[in-house]
Parts: structure tokens; sequence; C-alpha cells
């Protein structure tokens, strides 16, 4: 069955049309609005929320892990790292932790800003090589 939500349908042509580097950026934004809204059900005690969300940045984390490619030995050092959000996000959903959850934002917040940062240069070098993209 169809739906008449526009916004949804934007979505979804945003993540078919999406390059591999713009999904990448998708992700770290969206495990970032997880964080929030767990953050946010912690202050306001709603467990189950806290939980749905951390599953899901937690999910997002995990997809992350499963793209890079290790021929490269930069992803090696992303593998450790993802590792390591990972668990942290899951020590911060047993023990209730907003501490836990504002180390990770911040380190996902760099990759997603760097990320972001290597988009933009690749873009620049393309339009500058007269490419398309």
């Amino acid at each position: 069955m169809a739906t008449n939500n526009p916004y949804q349908s934007y979505q979804t042509n945003a993540v078919q049309t999406a390059s591999p580097g713009e999904l990448t950026l998708m992700l770290y934004n969206g495990c970032l609005k997880f964080i929030q809204l767990a953050r946010r059900a912690m202050e306001e005690g709603h467990t189950a929320e806290r939980h749905t969300n951390l599953l899901k940045a937690q999910k997002i984390i995990q997809e992350l892990m499963v793209t890079l490619n290790m021929d490269y030995d930069v992803a090696k050092s992303m593998m450790t790292m993802y590792d390591y959000l990972y668990r942290r996000l899951v020590e911060a959903n047993i023990k209730n932790d907003r501490a836990i959850l504002d180390e990770v934002e911040g380190y996902v917040t760099e990759f997603r800003d760097t990320w972001k940062q290597v988009i933009q240069l690749n873009r620049q070098r393309q339009y500058a090589q007269g490419g398309h993209v």
C-alpha cells in the first residue's frame, strides 16, 4: 500500500539517490539523533524509550562496521573505534549513564564533521576537474 506522506517519500528518495559517502553521513546523523533521543528519555525516566533509541544507535554503529573496507589501515583503526563506541552504547544502556552518551556523541560528532569535510573536498575536486556528481 502506497503512502501519501510527502516527508516519507522525500526520505526514501534521498536514501535511494545518495552516494555511498552521503549514506555514511546519513548514518552518522541518525546515530546522533538516536543518542539525543535516548538522553532525553533518560532525563525523563522513560526506560523503554531509552532502550529502543540506544538499540537503534547500536545498529547504526554495526552498519558502519560492516561497510568498512578492511583493505585500508584507516579502516582497521575505525573498526576499533566503532567497536569501542558500540560497547560504550551497550554500557550506557545498562547503567543508564548520560556521561557515556556524552562521550559517544562527541566521537560520532567528530566522525560526522570530518566525513562531511571529506565529501565537500571531493565535490570541490570533481567540479574543479569539470566532473559531475
